[in-house]
């Protein structure tokens, strides 16, 4: 059988006991079943470059390699260009990037280092998985060393439209480089069409029926793949934790109080600023929920070594106690930050009693956040989402009150909407959601990516007779673009939805 090799940012080793995490969930079973090669960085930083495997070990039939990175690559590569230049410019928030020429060599120079160092542990014939914006070059750098293997790429933010990835110099080149792929998958359709879109105006590619491009003589398939998550057991773990002892807690706490919650990253494109306006909006318009409800904002601290991430923090604490300390009482208090890590299990637990889901990123490929709100409520007494519709979770979740994050007043008008809804239109809206989430998985989902790529090489694109560049440092290297070779589809198995009420 084929192996599956997933290659990604970070790895999460045995060893290091960080076994949560959707993409974790989502391939193990896939990787135990037909054996698997986990590869990537160790999170570990070393003193100078190596190619060599760092740490190499073995669990459950995968095995999983890492390089080390120096401090430098972890500054150019990871801090300065994935998150300082990629992630804001693929959000469509070019404003917060900051781009040096030296930190897109350097994040190339790793992709490179890389690719060499997978070349070692590959098979022929195996199938390779690429995941995510801080290895855009990888599959082109990858074949310019021969490797004619299958090769596909899922991206898990947003992909922006070809006007913005202008104010980035790089991105040009790496349109192109994710043309080396033979699949790309996306979390939406916009998504899709912005990266199609983009390889037409920027990489020359031409659009084909069946969202395939063709570029030089090879055919690359575009598919739409939203991430999902473990709905039922995420029910469940929501029902024990919401009568544990924190959730009682919480409960007591707030004195009959309707909870609205948000839960993020405290990151840039996750609307926080724009989420606290809209809240202190309702306060002022609706003077009647004084005292009667309280929003608990639960944002993380990320990437403290970004700039823009360091300022975020300032101006959310700065927002947040003016906003106590003119619209709060000395008995009530109508905003409740929490800026630490906050396990995931006592999250279910607080989703699940929160009258109201506050979603809303200026920007997101998916936002699981979403769905697990979802997935957390009780059937007979449910909250209702209050959802950004620039979210890729919209899609799905369309009965979910959608908003515009940017709206202070429709986000105002949006809470008071869902803290008076009646009990009727709560459940109607909650059934509708739950429909679309409780048939789904993470395992679902990679075997429907693995299955699309295994069909994707099956249809048999023309060998390409171009020869492609990629781009070091030190040298251009050249190869052939090669025919793929046959596999042997593996087919979904579908699991039948439940209703979290049988859980209680």
């Amino acid at each position: 059988m084929t192996r599956l090799v997933v290659v990604s940012n970070r790895v999460p080793l045995p060893s290091s006991g960080q076994r949560a995490g959707g993409l974790a969930v989502a391939l193990d079973g896939l990787m135990e079943k037909r054996g698997g090669l986990w590869f990537g960085w160790s999170g570990r930083i070393t003193e100078a470059p190596s190619a060599a495997i760092a740490q190499a070990e073995q669990a459950n039939g995968i095995d999983y390699a890492t390089i080390d990175l120096t401090q430098d690559e972890h500054d150019r590569y990871y801090n300065n260009f994935s998150n300082g230049v990629l992630w804001p410019l693929l959000h469509t928030m070019p404003e917060l990037m900051k781009y040096d020429r030296r930190d897109a060599r350097v994040y190339r120079e790793v992709n490179v280092r890389l690719a060499t160092s997978l070349l070692t542990l590959l098979r022929p014939d195996d199938m390779i998985w690429v995941h995510d914006y801080h290895l855009m070059p990888l599959a082109a750098c990858l074949r310019a060393c021969g490797v004619k293997n299958p090769i596909g790429f899922f991206l898990h933010i947003p992909f922006a439209a070809p006007d913005v990835l202008h104010a980035a110099p790089e991105v040009a080149a790496l349109v192109k480089d994710l043309l080396a792929n033979d699949l790309l998958g996306f979390q939406t359709d916009n998504d899709l069409a912005n990266f199609a879109a983009a390889a037409q105006q920027l990489a020359g590619a031409v659009r084909l029926a069946g969202n395939v491009l063709t570029i030089s003589g090879r055919r690359v398939k575009l598919g739409v793949f939203p991430v999902e998550i473990e709905a039922l057991a995420f029910a469940r773990t929501a029902v024990r934790m919401s009568i544990s002892a924190g959730g009682e807690k919480l409960r007591r706490s707030l004195e009959g109080q309707r909870l609205i919650l948000g839960v993020d990253r405290l990151d840039p494109t996750k609307g926080l600023m724009q989420r606290l306006a809209g809240f202190r909006l309702l306060l002022e318009r609706h003077p009647e929920w004084h005292g009667k409800t309280t929003l608990l904002q639960i944002a993380a601290e990320s990437r403290k070594d970004v700039e823009s991430y360091r300022t975020l923090r300032a101006a959310m604490d700065a927002q947040a106690g003016s906003l106590n300390a003119d619209m709060g009482d000395p008995d009530w208090q109508p905003l409740r930050v929490v800026s630490r890590a906050t396990d995931r299990a006592a999250i279910a637990g607080y989703m699940r009693l929160a009258r109201v889901g506050l979603v809303t990123p200026l920007r997101d490929g998916m936002n699981l956040v979403a769905k697990e709100f979802v997935a957390a409520q009780d059937p007979d007494d449910p909250g209702v989402l209050v959802l950004s519709q620039f979210a890729g979770a919209a899609r799905q979740l369309s009965e979910a009150l959608l908003v515009n994050p940017h709206d202070q007043d429709q986000m105002a008008e949006a809470l008071d909407q869902a803290l008076r809804m009646p009990l009727a239109e709560r459940k109607s809206r909650w059934q509708a959601l739950w429909a679309e989430i409780a048939d789904r998985s993470p395992t679902m989902w990679g075997r429907s990516f693995v299955a699309a790529l295994m069909r994707t090489t099956l249809a048999g694109a023309k060998p390409a007779r171009r020869v492609a560049a990629f781009e070091t440092p030190e040298q251009t290297v050249t190869a052939q673009m090669p025919a793929q070779p046959r596999l042997t589809v593996v087919q979904n198995d579908d699991a039948p939805a439940m209703d979290p009420r049988r859980l209680n």
